[in-house]
């Protein structure tokens, strides 16, 4: 069941994992959907990673992220076929076995036509010891969780259903706040204004994005902080700094 600690920070690493995304052959839609989802539910998203099919950055990848973040979610590689290795990557992570796990092979013997159940498909219920499983509501082959590592599927409707499944158990910590600001300004003329006010709320996260319309140039600051009386304090000055501004330009 999940919990809600209003003054604990809770971190997350994402690991992609496939030959595909590095090549370009696949263009990887899961990091924007999970930076999203665990902001919304409290959970900062710190680090993203990709590595090959290849065992050994796996490896290190996992061991490196698990013990520097609250959670590590991974996407990829634990399909039919061959060259699908984080289960055993992840088994060989925590240095235990890895064997075809009896709940898993219940579920896929359920959901295929009796005969249909081939050696590469079986490979999908290859699940590490003492690991609990993820439940896949689009495809039945669930995922699994060791520890504070989730290891999920690569396509984008099954990882994003398996997060659904596993968000309620997941500890999550203060939500984030946001503020947005426009100026009409080009973002030059309001960058020392703005990394000054950084400094003077160090509690608080402020973007500045520039945008063009019509050949003018635009502004848009963004303030975020979990402390609401922060954020508004932050905010106020983000919009005297721009009023000043221009009324500079307009002298």
């Amino acid at each position: 069941m999940a919990t809600d600690s209003a003054d604990e920070t809770v971190t997350a690493a994402f690991l992609v994992i496939g030959d595909e995304i590095l090549s370009g052959r696949t263009k990887d839609k899961n990091i924007g959907f999970l930076a999203d989802y665990l902001t919304a539910i409290g959970i900062d998203l710190r680090e993203v990673r990709v590595v090959p099919d290849v065992e050994e950055p796996i490896v290190e990848a996992v061991n490196a992220l698990r013990g520097a973040y609250t959670y590590v979610f991974t996407s990829g590689g634990i399909g039919p076929t061959h060259d699908d290795i984080t289960a055993s990557s992840v088994a060989a992570a925590f240095g235990v076995g890895i064997d075809v796990d009896p709940r898993a092979r219940a579920i896929l013997e359920a959901h295929y036509p009796p005969g249909q159940l081939t050696a590469a498909r079986l490979r999908m219920a290859r699940i590490p010891d003492g690991a609990e499983l993820i439940e896949n509501k689009v495809s039945k082959a669930p995922g699994f969780r060791i520890e504070n590592v989730h290891v999920m599927a690569g396509v984008p409707s099954i990882m994003q259903a398996m997060m659904d499944a596993i968000a309620p158990t997941l500890k999550t910590g203060r939500k984030m706040l946001s503020r947005s600001v426009d100026a009409d300004l080009p973002e030059s003329r309001v960058a020392d204004s703005i990394a000054e006010i950084q400094a003077r709320f160090p509690d608080t996260l402020i973007g500045s994005y520039p945008r063009t319309n019509d050949g003018r140039f635009t502004t848009q600051i963004v303030i975020r902080s979990r402390d609401e009386a922060v954020l508004s304090e932050a905010a106020a000055a983000v919009e005297t700094a721009i009023q000043d501004a221009l009324g500079a330009q307009a002298k």
